[in-house]
């Protein structure tokens, strides 16, 4: 089964664009890592996310760095040749759910027309 469950902050505004066929909306998350046995911080994981069509419309539009969502989907490896020939390769998450954990900033608030 390939299903992945996360909590963390938008490390990234969402970078929204339109395809061919589908609308899609981009962000990395910062994801905690376990603290140390010492108590200190252990830094953060960071995911590249990928959503589409009306969800992407949301996150593009009510999400910005800095927030904290939960988000449910599936791993996807993509693969391809550079420029240079050399093979990459890169694993995101497609996401088919963002819950949002918490409230704009009064800063954003105030950059929504009434």
């Amino acid at each position: 089964m390939n299903q992945v469950s996360l909590i963390g902050r938008l490390a990234t505004d969402p970078e929204a664009r339109a395809g061919q066929q589908h609308e899609a909306a981009s962000f990395r998350l910062a994801v905690p890592r376990r603290r140390h046995s010492d108590g200190t911080d252990a830094g953060a994981v960071f995911i590249e996310v990928v959503t589409f069509d009306g969800l992407a419309k949301t996150v593009a539009e009510y999400l910005t760095k800095g927030r904290q969502v939960a988000i449910n989907g599936r791993l996807e490896q993509n693969e391809w040749t550079a420029e240079d020939g050399s093979k990459r390769s890169r694993i995101q998450i497609i996401a088919d759910e963002v819950s949002f954990l918490d409230a704009p900033k009064k800063a954003d608030l105030e950059a929504v027309p009434a």
